[in-house]
């Protein structure tokens, strides 16, 4: 089979401005998909339907898969093949919000303390709040935004010092499956808002003010995402 070059249009992804492989389009193809629900939780993954679809081989597609396996948003079962991974529970929510308020608002007191101008300026270009839409499939931004989302606090927790906390954050994959929760525009507008709020305490070196701006991002985070249970 003759593969060709995955677009927007195909894919119903951005284009991407960097040289990028095969399996890589293919991972954000369906990353995309899978963030922004037009691939549900729960729902069947058929790899030949991919290769259909994309006009790619087998290989790119099984290496998106396991990438996206080791993330936690795909499962996959012996003799049956791939499953977007289900939908986190109310009771799985309330304990992925109660570790990140124990953990994170200390973890950004801390990087604060730490912080310098180089140490600033990668939390800034972390953060994504210079992102626009300007015309971009609002979806995609979504998808997007989750992965970003998904730095810039790993980065604050890299910045704390302490490997453990942020192993453990980074093993609960808590970014992806909160923004599967709904897709939703206050979702990342609001976020960015927050964002630029603890980049604001960082540049201060405040580390009472970054502790209480991540305090107040999670909890505006998981009151935007409640109503998903409801």
């Amino acid at each position: 089979m003759t593969s060709t070059k995955l677009t927007a249009a195909t894919l119903g992804s951005t284009q991407i401005q960097r040289a990028n492989s095969l399996a890589e389009d293919v991972y954000e193809a369906i990353f995309n998909r899978l963030m922004s629900l037009n691939i549900p939780p729960g729902a069947r993954i058929t790899v030949d339907n991919l290769v259909k679809e994309f006009n790619v081989s087998h290989t790119p597609i099984r290496e998106a898969l396991g990438r996206l396996e080791g993330e936690g948003l795909v499962v996959k079962q012996h003799l049956v093949g791939y499953r977007a991974a289900p939908q986190i529970t109310r009771r799985r929510f309330d304990e992925l919000y109660q570790l990140r308020l124990l953990l994170e608002p200390d973890g950004a007191a801390k990087a604060a303390t730490a912080m310098d101008d180089e140490k600033l300026a990668i939390l800034q270009e972390a953060a994504g709040v210079m992102a626009k839409r300007d015309g971009q499939d609002e979806r995609v931004h979504y998808a997007t935004f989750a992965r970003q989302d998904a730095i810039f606090h790993d980065r604050i927790m890299e910045l704390a010092g302490n490997e453990l906390i942020r192993e453990i954050l980074s093993f609960q994959h808590a970014h992806f499956h909160i923004f599967r929760l709904m897709f939703h525009w206050r979702v990342t507008e609001e976020a960015l808002d927050e964002h630029q709020a603890l980049l604001d305490a960082f540049a201060a070196g405040d580390a009472v003010a970054a502790a209480r701006a991540m305090q107040l991002h999670i909890e505006h985070s998981r009151d935007r995402l409640l109503p998903a249970f409801e």
